[in-house]
């Protein structure tokens, strides 16, 4: 079941991208992106069974972020989509922060949130630090491939070369930087390389499902130009 969800849950998220951006133009994608880097780095501390391996559940999430990302670079260009990348920097930063204070307060004799709470945001920061960090590097490194992609393959019909090339390389190097950095010493050898090998194969599916809504996004109009 968890392949079918999966795969319905990815649907999901495209389909709400489409419907934010077709309601409220590039402020919704900002948004998005806001809103996207904080559940990403939620939803990662949950690991689940996929497609025969152990993979952590924020990969569609983080995924919809470089799909925001190439639609704001082919439809308004480099400066909104790095615009985009500092936006969801400053959340993800922003919440940490917020969080870890928030945990400092004692919970009340009847409190029942704060431990569920303190399982996930206790381990927040060095998440957080590996998202961080592989998150700026890879975001600008997608970006400014994307542009160099574009140079040569500049048609329409090529939307998809740019797309899923320039997610190829920069989730590879995402990859790359996060896994080690959150998951080695919290888990075993094995587990951690199975997280690493299907986290990207993930990422290459996310890529290729996402291909057809950046097509889509780049014919809508959106009702609130801003």
């Amino acid at each position: 079941m968890n392949e079918l969800i999966w795969l319905l849950f990815a649907l999901l998220n495209f389909g709400m991208i489409v419907v934010v951006y077709k309601l409220f133009g590039r402020i919704g994608l900002f948004g998005w992106i806001a809103m996207g880097t904080v559940l990403a780095n939620i939803q990662v501390t949950k690991t689940i069974d996929l497609f025969g391996l152990e993979a952590t559940l924020g990969n569609i999430m983080y995924g919809t972020l470089f799909l925001v990302t190439d639609t704001l670079n082919e439809k308004y260009g480099l400066k909104d989509a790095k615009k985009a990348i500092y936006i969801g920097f400053s959340a993800l930063i922003g919440m940490v922060i917020i969080m870890q204070v928030a945990l400092m307060f004692e919970p009340a004799s009847s409190d029942f949130a704060h431990d569920s709470l303190a399982t996930i945001f206790d381990i927040m920061p060095r998440i957080a630090l590996g998202s961080i960090i592989a998150y700026i590097v890879s975001q600008l490194l997608d970006v400014h491939l994307f542009q160099r992609i574009k140079r040569i393959y500049s048609s329409n019909r090529t939307l998809y070369v740019r797309n899923i090339g320039s997610t190829l390389v920069s989730q590879l190097v995402d990859t790359a930087i996060f896994v080690p950095i959150a998951f080695v010493g919290t888990h075993e050898p094995e587990v951690v390389w199975s997280i690493f090998i299907t986290t990207y194969f993930i990422k290459l599916l996310v890529a290729l499902l996402d291909t057809p809504f950046v097509y889509l996004m780049k014919l809508i109009t959106p009702i609130d130009q801003d």
